[in-house]
């Protein structure tokens, strides 16, 4: 078996795992971003896993300086800092790499690539195949010997690269790799503050070393260079020589290669279990260590009375940023720190059968004031599923499992006997996600007289970007463990089982526990809602439109399945008319679907971007962004933009709605989710609603589809008008942009006005359009560079153009002054109504990371007063058509948008109903006023 040696170039792949999963970073129960950590494990363990070395070490940098420093003061002195959740995950990263009995190599004085580099030839003169796994490209000059290659590992979707002397010299356009130093001494290089020679990049490098071999030579042969070029040689040859110094990779450092330390062995398996519990590596540590591993074994709590940032937790793939300044009152017992379990937690489950029990039940809880109430059911989707059974708790570890009939009208005679207890008024339930159990319920024909409180609401409230699974807060707060689902039903029978299979005893077990823990944790989060001061969003927001969604989801709405079924044909047929113009352009026929296959086609073939960029997996980037400025260029483009976009509403919406039409009523029940955007938003699935195309004509015609019950019915669409712009306006007071809403003038037209100096009359389209993104782009933290890329004008033009708003509208900047400083003081950003967002990272000494929170601090508190204003709207009327019991329902929610299915003879009296809900829904300071415009028609596209 061959002998393979792999070294690890610690520092770029910890910064590469930590930059990844910066948008949708890992945060642990206590706060800690954990992203550096568990991307360096996963890409330690994927390496060892695939790749079987037989030995192995990690390097690290030291703080030390080296003698790069000593010769050149600057080098890599334009780095910017290292983000602190970064830095504080270096004792981690190596007591993980120990534990896997990997060594850790590092030495004061010299950099991790020149220990790497010493060790690669060590290792290779002792016949290894020695693989430096890194990113770094600088690492290519070493591979002038034999048996030493570069190994760059996955990243972001791309595969593993594996790079010999050949690949090297083709990445560098070189004929040798020792000229990969020359390359980096002509153009320097930017990452590590290396000068080069100013004016010299990559092809003009590239150009020199062909024709003179090395930098030496080239240096000698200055004189005979002619023109700008010769001169910036020969300026530059003092900075060339410091550069190929500076780059030149140190390969006799005073390090040994031992092969029986280097040796992979056994794990430190109770280490291992140890640090992946601390860092809450849930998933990973089952893959890694079997599905034995607990994250809940280790126990950390937070001493009783202590202060502490704001405890989150997040899965992967979601966006978060935390942090909690102004906590009024002590958290008590705050961690992942389950060490508790039904098997050892004293409790009372009681389960209730037979008529005479029943009504029993029924009579002990109407005296209860609040009842934790929890469903069982046969399926996820709540308009489609059948209930099991009914749980019920009104004190800690106690509490009652009630199953349902097997046959579904006996189940509606089932519920009979608690309808009196859901037609209470007094009552007080409690649920985690209670609109499904609503729903669950209301497909039954029994609703709740009672009050609410959702536990994933509050939470979301307390911690906006936080994990919501019942199990985890579960840990994190009441440091209880609940029975699983693999648990209940086994592995084995997941897919295959429904909650109807499951023996009696185990459901009670785990449907009781589930209502005994929404209970607890409801006594856990009240207290927190008001010491965080979201108290009035929970009350005045969230809570009752739990009832709004509940109603508009129930009704869902109707799809003409005919129209899409035509249009889906329609589209085919245009889709197939620009795939052939593509072909015959390209006089090739190709999978035009294939992103590598087109790159090809239009870089390779066609040859429309000598300086085409590629993607990390090596082919051609061909995305929007990239056609885009190529449009221009050639025709092709055009019908290759035509074609995607036709396949994706045909395949994502036009031929996918039709599935989605409930079977027991013909239409479509979207589920609305208040729990997922940090903003506030709505999201909402099955269908998407939210991504519903309206940018473009093609796109825009799916609206049709959606239309009004029967032909006693219309659609009505109201819409804010500019709300975000008007909720700048309000919030910053600026005077200028008050007065233009207040005067109910065209923002844009009269943005433009000031913008460019003239009267609103001479305001041409170009101007209004420049000022339109003006207007959008810069409450978002778009800069001059940004601005010149989407209007398509010079970064001069844009500086200018943004400048001059400035001085019109100065109270724009003060506010996004004044929220930057407010949200490095307090740590969190509000809107109008104390919904908030915390802003972990708005100090950071990194740019890159404190640049997110600060765009964040900025656009939060207008996104999210439009998101809370936009819900009361929904609040009140709702509230409205309930007293005047109209047969006008409330159907969909998108953006600012509301859809109604109208009964024709309410027309009229909805109408002034909801523009004056929506107006007066949130009275915006400095008096800027709101508004929203109606429209109806047959059709949603036709209201809209």
């Amino acid at each position: 078996m061959a002998k393979k040696l792999f070294l690890l170039d610690a520092m770029a792949l910890i910064y590469r795992a930590y930059y990844a999963l910066i948008r949708a970073p890992r945060i642990t129960s206590k706060g800690r971003n954990t992203n550096a950590q568990f991307g360096f494990t996963t890409t330690l363990v994927d390496l060892i896993n695939k790749e079987k070395p037989t030995h192995l070490a990690v390097c690290f940098d030291t703080e030390a300086d080296t003698e790069r420093h000593t010769d050149f003061a600057a080098y890599k002195a334009n780095r910017q800092a290292a983000p602190e959740d970064l830095t504080s995950a270096i004792p981690d990263i190596k007591k993980i790499i120990k534990a896997f009995n990997i060594p850790v190599v590092e030495l004061d004085g010299y950099e991790a690539d020149d220990v790497i580099g010493t060790l690669a030839w060590q290792a290779a003169d002792l016949g290894y195949d020695v693989y430096m796994v890194t990113p770094d490209k600088d690492y290519g000059q070493l591979l002038i010997h034999k048996g030493v290659y570069i190994y760059k590992p996955p990243y972001m979707g791309s595969k593993e690269e594996i790079l010999d002397a050949k690949k090297i010299t083709e990445k560098w356009c070189i004929e040798r790799v020792e000229q990969v130093v020359d390359m980096l001494g002509l153009m320097g290089d930017a990452v590590d503050n290396i000068p080069g020679i100013a004016g010299v990049g990559e092809k003009t490098a590239c150009k020199l070393l062909k024709e003179y071999d090395n930098l030496e030579n080239i240096l000698a042969h200055a004189d005979e260079i002619k023109g700008a070029l010769g001169e910036k040689i020969r300026n530059g040859r003092e900075a060339a020589i410091m550069s190929k110094k500076l780059a030149r990779i140190i390969t006799d450092v005073p390090v040994q290669f031992h092969e029986e330390e280097y040796m992979l062995s056994e794990w430190n398996i109770p280490e291992l279990k140890d640090l992946f519990a601390e860092l809450e590596f849930k998933a990973l540590g089952k893959r890694i260590l079997g599905d034995e591993f607990n994250v809940f074994e280790k126990v950390a709590t937070t001493p009783s009375g202590g202060q502490m940032d704001l405890f989150v937790t997040v899965e992967e793939g979601k966006t978060i940023d935390v942090q909690v300044a102004d906590i009024s009152e002590p958290v008590e017992n705050v961690g992942l720190t389950a060490d508790k379990n039904i098997s050892n937690t004293p409790h009372n489950y009681t389960l209730v059968e037979g008529e005479e029990k029943m009504k029993e039940l029924v009579n002990e809880l109407m005296a209860i004031e609040e009842i934790s109430f929890d469903t069982e059911t046969t399926g996820t989707y709540a308009h489609d599923v059948e209930l099991v059974g009914l749980s019920f708790s009104y004190k800690q570890g106690e509490g009652y499992y009630i199953p349902a009939p097997k046959k579904h009208e006996d189940v509606l005679e089932f519920l009979e006997y608690f309808r009196p207890l859901f037609n209470d008024p007094n009552k007080k339930w409690v649920g985690q996600n209670v609109k499904y159990d609503l729903t669950v319920f209301k497909w039954y024909g029994v609703e709740f007289a009672g009050e609410f409180f959702d536990t994933m609401l509050a939470h979301y409230l307390i911690e906006p970007e936080g994990r919501r699974n019942m199990d985890y807060l579960s840990a994190q707060f009441l440091q209880y463990e609940p029975v699983s689902i693999d648990e209940l039903i086994g592995k084995k029978g997941k897919g295959q089982m429904t909650m109807k299979d499951v023996e009696l005893e185990k459901i009670k077990e785990y449907a009781v526990e589930d209502a005994d823990i929404t209970l607890q944790l409801k006594n856990a989060f009240a207290p927190l809602i008001t010491s965080r001061k979201v108290d009035k969003v929970f009350a005045d927001v969230e809570t009752p439109l739990i009832k709004v969604l509940l109603d508009m989801e129930y009704e869902g709405v109707r799809i003409d399945k005919n129209f899409l079924s035509d249009y889906s044909k329609e589209l085919e047929k245009e889709a197939a008319c620009c795939e052939e113009n593509v072909y015959a352009v390209a006089e090739v026929r190709f999978n035009l679907a294939s992103p590598k296959q087109l790159g090809e086609v239009l870089f390779e073939k066609l040859k429309l971007d000598p300086k085409a960029k590629k993607t990390k997996s090596g082919q051609y980037a061909t995305g929007e962004d990239v056609l885009m400025k190529l449009a221009s260029q050639h025709k092709i483009v055009d019908d290759i933009m035509g074609f995607r976009e036709l396949t994706k509403l045909k395949n994502t919406y036009i031929d996918a709605l039709p599935l989605m039409i409930n079977r027991k009523t013909g239409r479509v029940h979207t589920c609305y989710s208040q729990a997922v955007a940090v903003t506030g938003r709505l999201s909402s699935n099955n269908p998407n609603l939210q991504n519903i195309p309206v940018r473009t004509e093609r796109g825009r015609e799916i609206r049709k589809a959606f239309v009004p019950r029967d032909e006693h019915h219309v659609i009505v669409s109201a819409d804010y008008s500019q709300i975000e712009l008007r909720i700048v306006a309000a919030i910053s007071g600026d005077p200028n942009m008050c007065d233009a809403f207040k005067q109910s003038k065209d923002i844009h037209t009269a943005t433009a006005a000031k913008v460019y100096n003239v009267e609103e009359a001479d305001v041409t389209k170009e101007m209004r359009y420049k000022a339109k993104s003006v207007n959008f782009g810069i409450i978002y933290g778009q800069g001059a560079f940004g601005l010149s890329e989407n209007l398509k004008i010079s970064r001069s033009e844009a500086k200018e153009i943004i400048e001059n708003y400035k001085k019109q509208f100065p109270n724009i900047q003060q506010y996004m002054d004044a929220q930057m400083k407010f949200a490095q003081k307090h740590g969190y950003v509000e809107t109008l109504l104390g919904r908030k967002r915390w802003l972990k990272d708005i100090n950071s000494n990194n740019f890159t990371v404190r640049g997110y929170a600060e765009r964040n601090a900025i656009n939060m508190p207008i996104q999210g007063t439009a998101a809370d204003m936009i819900k009361l709207a929904m609040i009140k009327i709702h509230s409205e058509f309930k007293q005047r019991k109209l047969k006008s329902k409330m159907i969909l929610q998108v953006h600012d948008e509301l859809v109604f299915d109208a009964y024709k003879d309410e027309v009229e009296l909805i109408k002034p109903i909801i523009i004056d809900c929506m107006e007066s829904a949130l009275a915006l300071p400095n008096e800027v006023p709101a508004s929203a415009d109606l429209g109806v028609g047959d059709n949603w596209l036709e209201a809209h």
